[in-house]
Parts: C-alpha cells; structure tokens; sequence
C-alpha cells in the first residue's frame, strides 16, 4: 500500500486536472443515472397510454444528455491522458537524475539492463496508476455505488440481492490482488533480466561474433525470455480465473433479476419500465464490478513496478554530500593521504594505510602489479569512492567536506578505458565545458596530438562519432578523452594509465604535450612506460594495497628493491624504442 500512495503523490503534483477531471466524471456519473430512468419512464407511458407526445419529450431529454456526456467524458478522458503522460516523465527524470547522482560503488553492483528496465517498461507499467487507475475506484463508487442506491431503492427486495451477488465478485477479486503482486513482480524483475541479456549482447556484439557465440548468446536470451513468458502467463492466468468467477456471478445476477423481477411484477410492486430501469442499471453495477478486476491487476502490476521503481529512488549513494559542504575555489592542488585505507563490497582491502603527500605541481607515478590498488588510489580524490579509514585532503580541505561539483570541476580524470558519447568529435572535445571557441577545441586537440587525425576527415570536427566511440580507434579514443580534459583545464589531473592503447610514437607525443600541461598543475599517472615514470618527481610502488617504496627514478633504482624489479623487466625494454622514436620525431620536425 506505501508503495502505491507514494505512486498516487506523483499523480497529486497535477491535482488541478484531476480535481477537473473527477468533476466532469461527477457530471457524466449523474446524466448516466439519469437516462435509466427516462427509459423506464418512456415504457410505462407507452404501455400506459400509447401517447407519443411523452415519448417525443423524453427522447429529447435523452438525446441532450447523451451529448452532454460525450463533452464530459471526451474532456475527462482529456486530463486524466494528460496526467497519464506526465507521470511517467516525472518518473523517468527523476530515476536518471538520481542514477546520475549514485556513486561508482552503487554502479559496480548493478546491471545496466535492469536498470533501463526500471526506467521503461517499470514506469509503462505505473503510469496509469496515479490517473485511471485511481480513477476507476471513483467510477466504482459513482456507477455501481449509485445504481445499487437506486435499485434499492426502488425495490428493497430485488436491489440487495444484486448488491449481495456482486459484493461477492468484489470479495473474490480483492483476495487475489496478493498472488497477482508477486506474480508481476516476477515478470518484471524477469524482464529486466532478459533486458540486461540484450544490453550485453549488442554492446559486445564483436566479441560475439569474433568467437562464434551467436547460438550462445540466442540461447541465454531464449532461456530469459522464456522466464518472461512464463511470469506474464502466471499473472494472466490468475486474471483469467478471476474474470471466469465475476462473470458467472454476473449471469447469477442477471437470472436473479429476471426471475425475482417477473415475480414483483405479478405481485404490482414493479412496473415492465422499473424492470427495465433494473436491468440497466444492472448493467452498470455488472460493468464497473467487472471492470475491477482489470483495476487489480492494474493495481498489482503497478504495486510490483513501483516497488522496482521506488528501489532506486530509495536508494542511498555509498558517496553523500554533507548538507554543510562547502563549494572550493581552483585549488592549488596539494594533496594528502593520511592513514587512508579503503575495502569494496568483498570486504578485502584494497588499500592498506596509504601515506604520502603530493605538493602543488608535482608528478606523482603510480606503478605495481594488476590489483594493487592504482585505479583504487586515485579514484579515491574526486570522491568516486569514499574512504574506509583515515583521510584525504586537497589544499587542507577534508574532500568530504566539499560539494561533490566543486570538487570535481577541480579534478580532470581520463580512464584507462576512454568514452566517447554518440555525437561529433566538437562535442566530444567539449563535453562538460561549455561556450568552448572553435580555437580552444583545436588547441585541445593538438595537445593530445588528435589535430592531423581531424583535419584529415572529410567533416573535421564536425565527424560523427558511433555509440561509445565505435567508430575510432582505442588510441584515438584515449587522445579525444586526453583533449577534452586539456580543454577542462582542471588543477589537479589523473591519468589512469590513459596512453596504453597508443603507439609508443604517440606516447612521445602526447607526454611532449602533457608535460607542458603539467607544470602548472598536481599530476597523478598511472603508467608502465619509463618515459612517464622516470620524469616524476613521486613514485609511489604498490602492492596489495600498501605502499612498499617511494621516492625519485634514481633513488629507487639505487635501493634495489620491487622498482628496480620493475624497471629492469618491464620498464627498461621501452627506454630504446621511445628513445628511436623520439630521433625519429625530432628529426622530421
């Protein structure tokens, strides 16, 4: 029941139609107990008199209020559309508003898929609900309600016979609406399985056909959407048994009606027009009492969507603003790790009382082994993760302390797997940046020395980039995410091992351009080339999790420990290359 108030309270943001809309229905409840009666008044007379000048009256009267209510349910059916459209939009900007703000913690755990199930078929399945669905109680109320009020009281006798007949349909409707909420739950939760099964697939369609796994992949999605077929069925199954029951109980009452309504006949307590009254109204109470049980299953499958949907939007980010955080200024960039340890989900560290300080402009290199801890380290600083014990700070502020936007303004990461948004290159360069000049995305550019890749396609800047970058290179990739944090211009930059898809002759390049970069600013590499590691004025080594040595190229490699390891099996073979490929740039310049 929470879970469909909560659902009601998106429908009362627009409570001025619906307050409309629920007035215009009053009016065409009312024109629609009236005509009954006009009917039956119609008969008696005929019968009585064989008069038309009464007949000619009473169908005028008809015939007006026919059209009244097709005014009143065409503008009812108006609003209560429109609040059907704009739930789902309050809905779905609120879902991505608040999986924008969730933090990398909250992502690792999800399934994509699932979660763009939440934000389709989810709110589809919701967003009659705070209109129609709550609507149809009204109609409930008014038709059945009203047309029972009335039958008794034209026939006490007659009138609770069918209010007894159908407050049993009610009866047996409204004890199924448990199973049918579990029922749909499942389908939706399935749902959202068979939907991650697509997302994967198509955005690993190389992988899938490099290795032949068509039937694989049809396989596991056959298995998922069959899982939906069969929850669906479930549901409608149960709706199916329900509907069987409210209509043998509709066909009870109907030779009720007829039976019992010959008999009061016989006795003079009801005219052939009052029967006939009886029978219409009848109708309605047989139609809306029908009708809610589409209303239920309606009801169980919004309580089960809205339980997925409100499971996101309840959700709280491992990484939360503190409501006093203070909006920092351009830092200067001075960082410090104090004690900082830091474990995921797993509950094994990843990393292990980190102590060190980077000052204002310095390169800070980051070597160890895959799962020692590099990524870990630095995403640390823009508070994509938040720390388990001790402290980090940037220019003597707790960054727990300062507005998550400030904060990261101030921070430029380029990831070892670079993005590139569906959209053109301009746009790529310029993301997050805006009233970026045609100048600073060519300087950007020719930073990470993507200038001659650009202007060497047809549309320059203004090519097409596909979905995720499929069209560029990994390279290519990386240099576009390179330019756009130049164009960003943040004090404070990360490099997450962001040159390892490139050519070493690229390399050179893109660390001749970075180095100007940055001198003016606190620079945090992740690398495994000795051209970006011997020039820093920090290197810190990991390994599972702590920091086993730090200090400068030669002091390391004169101690002789993991370093000097390091360097002589994977840093050493790449001194020569980049050395030749450096001769060779310098000489064609």
């Amino acid at each position: 029941m929470t879970v469909l108030l909560r659902l009601a309270a998106y429908g009362l943001r627009h409570k001025r139609r619906l307050l409309a809309a629920y007035c215009f229905m009053t009016v065409t409840a009312a024109a629609h107990m009236v005509i009954p009666r006009l009917l039956g008044t119609a008969i008696d007379e005929v019968l009585a008199s064989g008069q038309q000048g009464g007949l000619i009256v009473l169908s005028g009267a008809i015939v007006l209020l026919a059209l009244l209510k097709a005014v009143t349910v065409y503008t009812e059916g108006y609003l209560f559309e429109s609040v059907s459209q704009l739930v789902p939009f309050r809905l779905r900007g609120d879902l991505f508003s608040k999986l924008q703000r969730m933090s990398f913690g909250y992502h690792d755990r999800q399934q994509t898929g699932n979660l763009m199930s939440r934000a389709t078929s989810d709110v589809d399945a919701v967003r009659h609900f705070p209109s129609y669905g709550l609507a149809h109680v009204a109609y409930l109320v008014l038709y059945a309600g009203g047309a029972s009020a009335l039958m008794v009281a034209m026939n006490w006798r007659l009138g609770l016979v069918v209010v007894l007949l159908f407050s049993v349909a009610l009866w047996r409707s409204f004890t199924i609406i448990p199973r049918l909420v579990a029922a749909w739950r499942e389908a939706q939760s399935e749902t959202g399985h068979m939907t991650t099964v697509v997302q994967e697939s198509l955005s690993g369609i190389r992988v899938v056909k490099a290795f032949g796994a068509r039937r694989y992949e049809g396989a596991k999605f056959e298995g998922r959407a069959a899982a939906v077929r069969e929850q669906h069925t479930r549901g409608g199954l149960l709706s199916v048994a329900r509907r069987a029951q409210s209509n043998l109980i509709l066909n009870a009452a109907v030779l009720a009606v007829l039976w019992l309504g010959a008999r009061e006949v016989a006795a003079g307590r009801l005219s052939a027009g009052e029967v006939a009254t009886f029978m219409l109204y009848l109708g309605f109470v047989a139609f809306e009492t029908f009708h809610a049980g589409f209303l239920i299953t309606r009801w169980a499958q919004a309580a089960a969507a809205g339980q997925r949907i409100l499971e996101v939007l309840d959700a709280e980010s491992p990484v939360l603003e503190r409501p006093d955080a203070v909006a920092l200024p351009r830092v200067r960039g001075h960082v410090r790790f104090e004690q900082v340890s830091f474990d995921y989900e797993s509950g094994a560290p990843a990393l292990k009382g980190v102590d060190f300080e980077a000052r204002p402009g310095q390169l800070v290199a980051i070597l160890g082994a895959p799962g020692s801890g590099k990524s870990t380290l630095v995403h640390l600083i823009p508070r994509f993760y938040d720390v388990s014990e001790g402290r980090i700070s940037v220019d003597g502020i707790d960054v727990r302390d300062a507005t998550l936007s400030s904060l990261r303004r101030n921070v430029g990461v380029v990831f070892q797997d670079s993005f590139a948004f569906a959209g053109t290159i301009a746009d790529n360069i310029a993301y997050g940046v805006d009233g970026a000049s045609a100048a600073d995305l060519a300087r950007a550019a020719k930073a990470a020395d993507l200038d001659g890749f650009i202007e060497s396609l047809p549309d320059g800047y203004d090519t097409w980039v596909g979905e995720r970058g499929v069209t560029l290179s990994g390279g290519q990739r990386q240099r576009l995410a390179i330019a756009r944090i130049v164009l960003l211009d943040p004090p404070l930059l990360i490099l997450d091992d962001s040159t390892s898809s490139v050519d070493v002759g690229t390399e050179y390049r893109i660390q001749q351009a970075l180095a100007e970069l940055a001198e003016s600013r606190t620079t945090f590499v992740i690398a495994h080339r000795l051209s970006t590691v011997r020039n820093a004025d920090l290197i810190l080594v990991l390994d599972r999790g702590e920091i086993v040595e730090r200090g400068a190229h030669r002091e390391l490699m004169e101690r002789g420990g993991m370093y000097r390891r390091i360097h002589d099996l994977e840093l050493r073979p790449q001194e020569g290359v980049l050395g030749v490929e450096a001769q060779r740039i310098g000489a064609e310049s």
